[in-house]
C-alpha cells in the first residue's frame, strides 16, 4: 500500500509552508485539501459564525484514499483535516505548532474575527490536532514554526 505524509495543525501554524518545503525537497507530489474540497464539492454548507466551509471528512477521506491508491509517487497532503485520514494510508503525520503570540499575530494579519482567533488559539492551547492524530494511531512528528 502506498502511503502519504500528512501535514496537519491548527489554522495559521505553518502547515502549507512546511508541506510545500518537504514536497520540493523530496520531490513528492503536493496536495492541498482546500483545493480538493472545492474541486470535488465536498462541502456540506457554510458556517456563517465561523466563516468557513462545513466538510464531510468521510467524503474527503474517500477522495484522498483514491489519490493515494492511484499515485505512483509519495503524496504530501496539506490541511488541518488531513489527520482524519485512516492510518493505513499514512506513513507520517506532521503536526505544526506555533507559540500563541506568533499565532495570534498571524491570524490577525489574515483579518480573522476575534472569535475565530480565540477558537484557533484554544485549539492550539488544547493541542487538538496532535491529540486527534494520536487517537487515530498516527506516527506523529511535531514541527515548531515560531520564529523565536
Amino acid at each position: 500500500m502506498k502511503k502519504a505524509i500528512i501535514v496537519s495543525g491548527c489554522v495559521g501554524t505553518g502547515k502549507s509552508k512546511i508541506a510545500k518545503k518537504i514536497s520540493k525537497e523530496k520531490n513528492y507530489k503536493y496536495v492541498d485539501i482546500t483545493k480538493l474540497i472545492k474541486k470535488y464539492n465536498l462541502s456540506e454548507g457554510y458556517d456563517k459564525k465561523r466563516k468557513s466551509l462545513i466538510v464531510d471528512t468521510k467524503k474527503l477521506n474517500k477522495v484522498l484514499i483514491g489519490l493515494i491508491k492511484n499515485s505512483k509517487e509519495t503524496l504530501i497532503i496539506d490541511g488541518h483535516l488531513s489527520h482524519y485520514l485512516d492510518k493505513e494510508y499514512v506513513k507520517l503525520c506532521i503536526i505544526t505548532k506555533c507559540n500563541l503570540k506568533e499565532l495570534k499575530r498571524r491570524l490577525e494579519k489574515r483579518g480573522y474575527s476575534k472569535s475565530k482567533i480565540r477558537e484557533n488559539l484554544d485549539a492550539e492551547i488544547f493541542d487538538t490536532c496532535r491529540i486527534e492524530a494520536l487517537e487515530r494511531k498516527h506516527k506523529v512528528k511535531i514541527i515548531y514554526t515560531s520564529k523565536n
